[in-house]
């Protein structure tokens, strides 16, 4: 594939491992002194959230080792998933391909730019074969790509994929396809082709790998790239369904070491019961009409797409050198999910907002006179939440 149309997802799968706002494919690239700001922060809230487990689930919670009681929480590296490595070979790629670095690549055509991502929906796979849910595994697919390209602006024209497998299992494979075909629907771009790719012995029996390709479209005089982002700013975050196809790594350690199962309820959740599989394998939610809708009535600035790294390395990504960010920590209610996740494998605060989405995926830089129409225009089923503003520092801090 063409790496000058790389994306930072399809580099380093759920890692953010660039800055910078997206850029022209004949526009020279700006390589920041350091790829991440990890400052310490404040706590999430006020009071540290607390989780009510149930007797079954605190009681194996007690039985874990005390060895790592005593050196800290579980983090993605113990997990199997390096940020700076990823980081390092996003660094060393670009030297060799100048112009990646934003959320979608960009490719110039006439009056307009292409935009093309790429992803795949990483270890999150593992839980569609345990659980036997295949039939939304292909929207986490379309969604990782098309959130990607839309952060510029730019509608999805078409989608590509690619199934590999051992062994074709029609009905199976049928059921993958079907979610795909739902999250082109969700996007509104045409499912142009793919590639169903078998390879005796080169799978486990029953697994799957996916890829996928969007291709989008936007005039250069609409391009969203953040340059004019200034301080005083509003950030405007969307919420998630949940997980969405990133950090699956550290949670398939987590619930490993919980002594729980996929088929567990999921503890301190409220309303209609769910299992942990369920909540786990909400899919990715596909943002595209209502990003398009709201960037029609004008006034945004800057958008990025929560993924790996979290509100810590996506973020600052839109900026301009020297501005950062202010989350306000209690403008949203996090799901139980991530409640669960943290402390179940007791992790830190900043390395959950450095891992996982945290119930906002996609965050939205607008003028304030933009963000009061947004805000007092919500309908349609959509929801927006002013969670924190753009600041003068560097970096992303937490009231």
């Amino acid at each position: 594939m063409n790496s000058s149309l790389r994306s930072t997802a399809e580099l380093f799968h759920g890692v953010s491992t660039s800055t910078g706002a997206p850029k022209p494919f004949n526009e020279k690239p700006y390589f920041p002194k350091s790829s991440f700001i990890n400052p310490r922060f404040s706590q999430w809230f006020s009071k540290k959230p607390h989780l009510s487990l149930s007797d079954k689930a605190a009681n194996r919670l007690k039985s874990m080792s005390s060895n790592r009681e005593a050196v800290g929480g579980l983090t993605y590296k113990d997990a199997g998933v390096d940020i700076d490595a990823g980081s390092e070979l996003v660094r060393r790629i670009a030297m060799m391909a100048p112009g990646i670095g934003g959320f979608g690549g960009l490719f110039p055509l006439g009056d307009s730019y292409l935009v093309a991502g790429t992803d795949g929906v990483g270890t999150k796979l593992k839980l569609a074969f345990e659980t036997g849910i295949h039939e939304t595994i292909g929207i986490d697919l379309v969604a990782m790509s098309v959130n990607d390209i839309v952060t510029s602006g730019a509608k999805p024209l078409f989608f590509l994929d690619y199934f590999a497998t051992s062994h074709l299992d029609v009905d199976l494979a049928e059921k993958v396809i079907k979610g795909i075909v739902d999250g082109c629907k969700q996007s509104d771009c045409a499912l142009l082709g793919g590639e169903t790719a078998e390879m005796p012995d080169f799978y486990a029996e029953g697994e799957y790998d996916l890829s996928g390709f969007a291709v989008g479209i936007v005039k250069k005089d609409s391009v969203i790239d953040g340059k004019n982002i200034v301080a005083g700013d509003v950030l405007l975050g969307l919420p998630s369904s949940g997980v969405h196809s990133n950090g699956f790594s550290l949670v398939r350690r987590v619930l490993a070491q919980s002594g729980l199962s996929l088929k567990d309820q999921l503890p301190g959740g409220s309303g209609k019961p769910i299992t942990l599989g369920e909540a786990l394998m909400a899919p990715t939610v596909i943002y595209v009409k209502q990003v398009l809708d709201i960037i029609s009535k004008g006034g945004v600035k800057g958008i990025a797409h929560v993924t790996g790294g979290g509100f810590t390395d996506n973020i600052p990504r839109v900026f301009p050198k020297g501005l950062g960010a202010t989350i306000y920590g209690d403008s949203w209610e996090v799901p139980a999910v991530f409640k669960w996740i943290q402390e179940a494998g007791r992790i830190e605060d900043a390395e959950m907002r450095r891992t996982f989405n945290m119930g906002i995926g996609m965050v939205l830089v607008v003028s304030p006179d933009a963000a009061a129409g947004i805000l007092g225009a919500q309908h349609g089923g959509y929801s927006a939440y002013h969670i924190g503003e753009v600041t003068s520092r560097e970096g992303v801090t937490y009231q």
